[in-house]
């Protein structure tokens, strides 16, 4: 056989052995050849894997008697304004546990969860943390469908999001969009970093999943900016979710205590400009002490004080200090570093005490 005969021959064999090792692995792993991904990395064609991952855990909720939900946060509109009743949860955990917002529960006398298999159930109370506008309930139903649950650390502006709840009623509604902004404060809760979305969150949305393109749970979708129009939330392309790394700490402590233990220091503070804090000899902004009680007292914090320093490190605003605080546990030593008025540097500790549980 001459060479050119041998060179056909090696080339046919190589594209027979190809062929059928594709085939193979087309039999095993069909979901590669349906990902939706177009030739040489492109952006999907569809999502429907992502959805179909997620869905089958997020869940409708119906309640009943409840004038707390209509009533909206600051301007901003929460979802269920004009839909009474209609709300969304997701199931976190074959055993049962179901999370949702505080608002779509807050005052209900029933409540009932409707899975997207048709199955429905009345829930168990677990808990709630109002100071997240996240609350906990747990059903009692074999063969939960359950979420993976991803990381919103890791979110970039740009990614692409789907939203997914029980959008007007009508259940399983998915809407995609992308991660608008990360970390945004909107003065609706007392500990927030919301994600920005422009993922259409509507009326029933709230408490519903806002997933990332491989299905896992990125966030609780919780507020949309609109207008108001007779009662009615006109959306403008701007929601909110509350990341997946808040709601993770948060129902840990739910489900172990019932409540959300936090640590205390007993002070009420704003935020010191850089231009009046150089009055001071600082070099930037502080954080000025309104009013002291409690550890804050017993420590020798007055009122007037101007924070700098927890445990060594830099504080720029109120925000990050009370985060901060809130994050440590009761009974742990924090170290305080500022400036008195009239009296120079100061450094005092405090012993933190439990976070007084907010009032529904």
């Amino acid at each position: 056989m001459s060479r050119g005969l041998n060179l056909v021959a090696f080339v046919a064999q190589s594209v027979a052995i190809g062929l059928a090792v594709a085939f193979v692995v087309v039999l095993i792993r069909p979901d590669i050849v349906n990902s939706g991904a177009l030739p040489g990395g492109g952006a999907p064609t569809s999502y429907a894997n992502a959805v179909a991952a997620s869905a089958p855990a997020v869940a409708n909720i119906y309640t009943a008697g409840i004038p707390g939900q209509r009533s909206g946060f600051a301007g901003l509109r929460t979802s269920p304004l004009a839909g009474e009743g209609l709300g969304s949860g997701v199931v976190i955990s074959p055993d049962g546990y179901l999370v949702t917002n505080w608002h779509v529960i807050r005052d209900a006398d029933e409540i009932y969860v409707q899975l997207a298999d048709g199955r429905a159930a009345e829930p168990t109370f677990v808990g709630a943390d109002p100071e997240t506008e996240l609350a906990l309930l747990k059903i009692d139903l074999p063969d939960l469908p359950t979420i993976a649950l991803g990381r919103s650390d890791t979110l970039q502006i740009g990614d692409v999001v789907l939203a997914i709840g029980n959008s007007f009623g009508f259940s399983q509604t998915v809407t995609q969009g992308i991660v608008s902004a990360t970390d945004r404060g909107l003065g609706v809760a007392t500990f927030e970093s919301f994600i920005q979305t422009d993922a259409a969150i509507n009326v029933g949305n709230s408490g519903g999943a806002l997933v990332n393109t491989s299905g896992e749970l990125v966030g609780i979708n919780t507020a949309v900016l609109g207008a108001g129009v007779q009662d009615q939330v006109v959306p403008a392309g701007v929601g909110f979710a509350i990341p997946v790394n808040l709601v993770r700490g948060v129902m840990a402590e739910l489900i172990e205590h019932g409540r959300v233990i936090r640590g205390w220091l007993g002070v009420n503070a704003w935020y010191l400009p850089s231009l009046q804090a150089q009055a001071l000899g600082l070099n930037g902004p502080g954080i000025e002490i309104l009013n002291v009680s409690g550890p804050a007292a017993a420590a020798g914090l007055e009122r007037g004080d101007v924070v700098t320093h927890v445990n060594g490190e830099r504080m720029m605003n109120p925000q990050q200090m009370m985060n901060l605080i809130a994050g440590a546990d009761p009974g742990d030593v924090v170290a305080l570093r500022g400036v008195r008025r009239g009296a120079g540097e100061f450094e005092v500790s405090a012993t933190l005490e439990e976070r007084p549980q907010a009032s529904p």
